[in-house]
């Protein structure tokens, strides 16, 4: 589970990173957005098993879900505004 978790975590970085890159193309740019979306969804999902299997504490769970959770509205922000990140709305 915490190789899912690192592996999933680390998507989204990437993702970014790749939709950051093709900015000049808006409907690419957002596509790789949507990815990071998905991966990030994945990840809180990987945080739901850990707390119910008992590997977080309540304390450890909390936190990292609000980090995720963060970084969840920060991608759709971007999403919903690329020309902030120097793409055209598509």
């Amino acid at each position: 589970m915490t190789d899912q978790i690192r592996r999933s975590s680390r998507s989204v970085c990437v993702n970014v990173s790749e939709a950051y890159r093709k900015r000049q193309y808006p409907l690419h740019f957002v596509s790789k957005l949507s990815d990071a979306d998905m991966e990030n969804s994945e990840t809180g999902v990987w945080l739901d098993f850990a707390i119910a299997c008992k590997y977080l504490r309540d304390d450890e769970y909390e936190k990292l879900l609000q980090q995720n959770q963060e970084i969840g509205k920060l991608i759709n922000f971007m999403m919903q505004h690329p020309e902030k990140f120097g793409s055209k709305k598509p």
